[in-house]
């Protein structure tokens, strides 16, 4: 707690015309706190002044708040005191100001998979490598051992053994070289190799990099865990730059973020609920490595996904030794919409490749997993929610094999649920007791608004003229007493350059493009029937 004592710093207060809604006691009302390059602090004169105001008014509620504020503040006044301070020379009773240190901690994840040098180190059985060659050198026809080791992300001294072995009881056979050293040796199966990785390719046809087994992936997540995240409010500014968002509402996503657990964003479509998701991983620090298949009791789990797991945000030299079985991404970003079933929440298997996928969660571990337009999937709210009790409690889940098998994964995200629905809909108060955070997404002010045209304009090279937003709040919005989202000034302005286009003229912010825009865009107010009927409580 931070208290500031002298005039000036009240008077700033008063200077400044909009203030985060945390800075009240409520609504707009008693206005007693001040933010500083991030850091919030307490306006001791404002405090005594919201008192005088509040016990004019007889508000008992903002009497109960402010009345905290004066015995701590108090309390702090007598132990300064006592330390033989001068109050009256002092500006600041309290916490310091934090360092800049403190102010942006960095996430520095320093896993590195090591290299196995022996098979051992694999974890995989030699069993298991020697039918994985067989299966990569059937799909190539022919290849040198180099070729083989890379595709199966090991160094070559690890299949060299396994090479000798095939060879020995003639299940492959040199029919080349493609450069010095037994390294580049061209191999081939022979006809008892092709019946030895048929038997293989039965038992599956995975054919990428050798899998990671569970137990060193399990190891990995912990190193790379969401919950070492640590943010403060000076660096989710960073994080959320360019955009421009209400400072309250970043004040409960950043908490909500430090507590790696559960968060629901709820509120009007378009006001950026998925947009806070994306860029909350900003926040988290360096990439992370993930494998490209687990090997988990005989089950072999595709884990990693092009679409899903995006390149690293940061440089990365190639050159850097580790294990090639795993790949470096980005903290993962995984969003499911209405589409979600249960079904896609454990492992799918492939009858034909006898290869499982990984569910969902899987894949955002050490990451994100946002579930959009909660409350409109095909499974139930109840039904959903009751499948993630232990895994939003215990921070692990369950999942099963076609054998019946039960795996134990880790459940280290931070799970979002973005909904236009309100809370009170979706569950009763013992189901929504597991979502630990529930965060209003807000509409934006008018100032706010036009600051995203400001923004937008930049952004799609539209000249900017205070005059043409004028006229749009007058005609599309005041009138219909239609409120302000964040989307519209994109959408509005992607409408707006599609129709010059087609006009064969300049796209700029006149009468008449902003209207044929907003015709489009928005619909009628006016009620009609078409002859059909549609069903929203599906």
């Amino acid at each position: 707690m931070r208290y500031l004592l002298d005039q000036r710093s009240y008077d700033e207060m008063l200077k400044q015309t909009s203030h985060p809604r945390d800075c009240y006691v409520r609504g707009h009302e008693y206005c007693h706190h001040l933010y500083i390059d991030g850091v919030k602090y307490t306006v001791a004169r404002a405090v005594y002044a919201c008192m005088k105001e509040a016990q004019a008014k007889n508000d008992t509620d903002a009497m109960l708040h402010l009345q905290m504020h004066i015995s701590d503040l108090e309390r702090l006044i007598s132990a300064a005191r006592a330390r033989g301070e001068n109050v009256q020379a002092l500006r600041l009773l309290g916490d310091p100001p934090p360092s800049d240190e403190e102010a942006r901690p960095q996430l520095d994840n320093s896993f590195m998979p090591k290299v196995p040098q022996t098979i051992e180190e694999t974890g995989l059985n030699r069993t298991f490598l020697t039918e994985h060659f067989l299966r990569i050198l059937y799909n190539k026809g022919r290849a040198t051992g180099r070729e083989i080791a890379a595709t199966m992300g090991v160094l070559y001294q690890i299949i060299e053994p396994i090479i000798t072995d095939l060879r020995n009881v003639e299940q492959i056979d040199i029919i080349g070289q493609r450069g010095y050293g037994d390294i580049n040796y061209e191999y081939v199966l022979t006809i008892r190799g092709h019946e030895a990785a048929q038997a293989a390719l039965d038992k599956t046809q995975y054919v990428g990099p050798c899998p990671v087994v569970l137990d060193d992936w399990i190891a990995s997540v912990k190193a790379q865990t969401v919950r070492h995240v640590k943010v403060t409010r000076r660096n989710i500014r960073d994080a959320f730059e360019g955009l421009v968002m209400d400072e309250s509402i970043l004040n409960m996503v950043g908490p909500a973020v430090n507590s790696a657990s559960s968060v629901m964003l709820f509120g009007y479509p378009g006001n950026g609920k998925t947009t806070i998701a994306e860029r909350i991983t900003h926040l988290m620090g360096d990439d992370i490595f993930i494998p490209y298949t687990v090997y988990a009791d005989g089950a072999i789990i595709k884990f990693y996904d092009a679409v899903i797991h995006e390149p690293p945000r940061r440089p990365w030299d190639e050159e850097i030794e580790y294990d090639r079985r795993w790949v470096r991404i980005s903290r993962p970003v995984v969003i499911v919409g209405g589409e979600l079933t249960l079904e896609q929440l454990n492992l799918i298997y492939n009858e034909t490749s006898k290869i499982y996928e990984a569910p969902f969660q899987m894949k955002a571990n050490c990451g994100i997993f946002l579930i959009d337009d909660f409350g409109r999937q095909q499974v139930r709210v109840f039904d959903l929610l009751n499948r993630w009790i232990v895994p939003l409690e215990k921070r692990y889940d369950y999942l099963n094999t076609v054998t019946g098998q039960k795996i134990q994964i880790p459940f280290d995200q931070l799970i979002m649920f973005s909904t236009n629905l309100d809370p009170k809909d979706l569950g009763d108060d013992a189901l929504l007791r597991r979502i630990k955070f529930k965060i209003e997404i807000i509409d934006p002010t008018e100032e706010q608004w036009r600051e995203i045209w400001k923004i937008m304009c930049n952004v799609r090279k539209v000249p900017y003229d205070d005059r043409s937003i004028d006229y749009l709040v007058a005609k599309w919005f005041r009138a219909d007493g239609r409120p302000f989202r964040m989307c519209q000034p994109r959408d509005i302005l992607d409408q707006l350059i599609s129709i010059a286009r087609y006009n064969m003229e300049t796209p700029l912010l006149t009468a008449d493009l902003l209207d044929a825009a907003c015709l489009s865009y928005f619909p009628s107010k006016e009620k009609k029937n078409f002859g059909a009927k549609v069903r929203l409580d599906l």
